[in-house]
């Protein structure tokens, strides 16, 4: 590529990213999804409108499953754990023989009313068979609902990618119109449990590893949290287990620690999530030919409905029934069975395989995505207020942030009073520790105080101190004159000299 190529290409791709964004503030003010404009702007820019011409399926499928992964590590991320982790024996029921229940509904509906045959109707049923995660957080989370009912919803979307691209790939490459049902539980447990161990422990190692290393950079840190998260992805799938389990878990494991600079990893995070929706979406639109989606019109129809009102309502119905789960939270995690990215992303799977019909399934699960989002998304928050669970009460969380000390360009300073020290009986206000030098916590038998300007020291206490390198001298000279000749030390001439063994330690 020349470098008169490289600022047209840059240019084109800027143009396109700002349209989208533009097309997202728009969604949002009218109350559509985001991801028909976004696929309405590669439409417009594709062959039958702009001119911009992309038909390379491989590559597609290689870029929209990059993306998914930085979908799910950023829902990992922002999912919070105290929400979901009840909800994992559900989520995991809906997002496994949940996946099964529908696949065979829908194909059955795809059988029948369509005349497919079974192996073309195996793979349409999987393909649509996965609630969308990018689709489901995006529109979840404005609605103020009760958190469990969130939760189960969010989870279920992050298990089920994993499940449906094992079938996918099954449909895709098997010789007969059934597989074999002995190996396909196999290969559904090994990548499961393979890729979900390996998120696990990126996630933890990463969280590790964050908490302990100063990073010389603020931005540093949201980097490296992502990259945690798409190691995973990497990993997982380098073994043959599932990517988009571990890409999501360790998200969510990385996003419940107590890492540094979380909201700044949180914004970082939904930034790169929605570059990967934009790109992954207008991409999506380039890939179609809007001539040929005319035809797919009535299948996408048939076998939405089908899907929508028989297949998701049974598998929530018969997946549910061991939890007591309320009827009316099953019709609403029912109707919330959003379809987006991830079905598009994977008809590309039998088109690179040379499946064959799978360029009309493509078109069909194009046109089925676009039309059931159009009416699910809106229709929520009505749906919600119909029956009862939308919350009154919600409020929206604080955020807590953690920097390392370093970072503030500061040290933890930390005195431990000893019997016979004149620190015994001085109030905190009594110190004079020179600015900004605070006293942060005391340590006391074992307890922890948090203390204010008129408590009290004793010996045997353990100081916690947070003080500036322009101050810390002082404010060791400060304690060590107080603690040989109390509060007057300065009037009695003590000014805190050190001496070869100190009480003062830094950490």
């Amino acid at each position: 590529m020349t470098l008169p190529e490289l600022y047209v290409t840059l240019l084109v791709a800027g143009t396109v990213l700002l349209a989208s964004i533009a097309a997202a503030r728009t969604a949002h003010r009218v109350g559509l999804p985001s991801l028909l404009l976004f696929l309405a702007v590669g439409i417009v820019a594709g062959e039958d409108g702009l001119g911009l011409a992309f038909d390379d399926v491989q590559l597609a499928q290689a870029l929209g499953t990059a993306a998914l992964a930085v979908i799910l590590v950023e829902g990992g991320l922002t999912t919070r754990w105290s929400d979901v982790r009840r909800l994992v024996a559900p989520a995991g029921v809906l997002a496994t023989a949940g996946v099964f229940l529908s696949v065979l509904v829908t194909a059955s509906g795809a059988y029948f009313l369509l005349g497919l045959d079974w192996s073309v109707a195996l793979l349409l049923g999987a393909i649509v068979s996965s609630t969308d995660s990018a689709a489901v957080f995006s529109v979840l989370r404005a609605l103020p609902l009760p958190r469990k009912l969130t939760g189960l919803v969010e989870a279920e979307s992050g298990f089920n990618d994993a499940p449906t691209i094992i079938l996918v790939l099954v449909f895709s490459t098997t010789t007969s119109d059934v597989p074999a049902i002995g190996p396909l539980f196999g290969n559904l447990l090994f990548q499961l449990a393979v890729g979900g161990t390996l998120g696990v422990l990126i996630g933890l190692l990463g969280a590790v590893a964050l908490r302990h290393i100063a990073l010389p950079a603020t931005g540093l840190y949201p980097l490296a949290t992502v990259g945690f998260g798409i190691t995973a992805f990497a990993a997982a799938g380098a073994v043959g287990a599932s990517g988009i389990i571990a890409a999501y878990l360790s998200g969510l494991v990385l996003g419940n620690s107590q890492l540094p600079h979380r909201a700044a990893t949180r914004s970082f995070a939904e930034g790169a999530g929605w570059l990967a929706q934009i790109g992954l979406f207008v991409m999506l639109g380039l890939l179609v030919d809007p001539s040929e989606l005319s035809e797919a019109i009535l299948p996408a129809l048939v076998v939405g409905l089908v899907l929508l009102l028989v297949a998701r309502p049974v598998s929530v119905l018969l997946c549910l029934v061991p939890f007591r789960i309320p009827l009316r939270q099953q019709a609403f995690i029912s109707w919330a069975g959003l379809r987006g990215a991830v079905p598009i992303v994977l008809t590309t799977f039998p088109v690179v395989e040379d499946v064959p019909h799978a360029r009309e399934v493509l078109n069909i699960v194009f046109v089925l995505v676009a039309l059931f989002t159009l009416l699910q998304g809106p229709t929520l928050p009505a749906v919600a207020r119909r029956l009862g669970l939308v919350r009154t009460d919600a409020l929206r969380e604080i955020q807590v942030e953690t920097a390392p000390l370093d970072v503030l360009d500061a040290d933890l300073l930390t005195v431990t009073i000893p019997e016979g020290s004149q620190l015994h009986g001085v109030a905190v206000f009594e110190l004079r520790l020179p600015p900004p030098t605070v006293v942060t916590l005391i340590i006391r038998e074992g307890a922890t105080l948090v203390p204010d300007r008129d408590t009290v020291l004793r010996a045997g206490d353990a100081l916690l101190l947070i003080a500036t390198p322009g101050t810390r001298e002082d404010a060791e000279r400060r304690l060590r004159a107080i603690g040989r000749r109390g509060k007057l030390a300065r009037w009695l001439g003590e000014h805190g000299t050190p001496e070869p063994e100190g009480t003062v330690t830094s950490g």
